[in-house]
């Protein structure tokens, strides 16, 4: 269980004071370092982006061959002060994110290493402004997509689970999470049957998952419908993504305060470890890699899609 490793992070994150630094200072206290911490300013403020990684025995990180599997937890703030007061539901990303790397650490420290690396990214806000959303407000953000996913996006990354509060639509009208198609390099694929199964395992119930559109995998700034930002990191990496909702029946908006169920977190917490540990052995895809390659050759590539302006970028 994760339970309490959530509920620890909820109590240091629900706070007008979260900081980067008091995330560092949990683990640091628990008798891990390997937390990078940077603030950056932005034009609405400043953020703490941080980065955890968890080595594996087989990891790349020492030498080894395991494929490394990233975990971004994805928002705009922890919290819309002065405007709102509390904990605000968009940061339950940052919270899984966080509460995932906690539990990692203390599975390492008792013996139960995995195959692979792990790394853990999300930045930690109390006070982001919000924009106007429909059909509920969206959280905004100090600093922009291109910034988040310089810092929570890395190379080392081969798959990423993007975890971010998908409360604020119509399309989705589920408590607990729900999963995307994987989406790489401008293509949105099927669905992969690992992690449904995974999802199965977790939850014991049947798996939920979320339709996405061209529209979200493009990236912000285009003028073009969002869901949110959950499929952001894919216009920067060139390894698979899935988006890990955390949702609701109802729409909730995500500078909503009063609205983070721990539960639900706690699910999705336990599912992305289980994807880690079967993801560093090799015996969770989040694609179908001959697929691909045929659909490549048949229909081009769709990398302009990862683009502002539709244009491959020269590398």
């Amino acid at each position: 269980m994760s339970l309490k490793h959530v509920m620890e992070m909820f109590d240091l994150l629900d706070s007008s004071t979260a900081s980067g630094e008091a995330i560092k200072q949990y683990f640091a206290d628990r008798g891990f370092t390997n937390v990078v911490v940077q603030t950056v300013e932005g034009d609405k403020g400043s953020t703490d982006f941080i980065k955890v990684t968890v080595p594996g025995k087989n990891g790349k990180s020492n030498g080894g061959t395991a494929p490394t599997l990233g975990i971004v937890g994805r928002l705009g703030g922890l919290g819309a002060r002065p405007e709102q007061i509390g904990f605000v539901s968009d940061g339950d990303g940052a919270l899984a994110c966080l509460a995932a790397a906690a539990k990692l650490v203390e599975m390492q420290q008792r013996g139960d290493v995995l195959a692979g690396d792990v790394i853990l990214t999300t930045h930690v806000c109390p006070d982001a402004p919000t924009q106007p959303h429909d059909p509920v407000p969206f959280m905004d953000s100090p600093v922009d997509i291109l910034t988040m996913n310089k810092y929570e996006v890395v190379s080392e990354m081969d798959a990423i689970l993007s975890i971010d509060t998908t409360k604020g639509n119509q399309v989705v009208n589920h408590n607990g999470f729900a999963l995307s198609p994987t989406v790489k390099e401008g293509y949105i694929l099927r669905i992969s049957n690992d992690l449904l199964d995974l999802m199965k395992q977790t939850t014991g119930k049947m798996p939920v998952t979320f339709p996405i559109t061209t529209q979200d995998i493009t990236p912000y700034g285009n003028d073009l419908y969002h869901i949110n930002s959950i499929l952001q990191p894919c216009v920067a990496t060139n390894s698979p993504v899935v988006g890990v909702a955390i949702t609701t029946s109802v729409p909730v908006a995500g500078c909503a305060t009063g609205a983070t169920h721990l539960i639900d977190v706690e699910q999705t917490v336990r599912f992305v470890i289980e994807a880690a540990k079967w993801y560093g052995v090799n015996k969770c895809s989040f694609y179908d890699e001959q697929e691909f390659e045929r659909i490549v050759s048949l229909y081009g590539t769709m990398n302009h899609l990862q683009t502002l302006d539709g244009k491959v970028k020269v590398q």
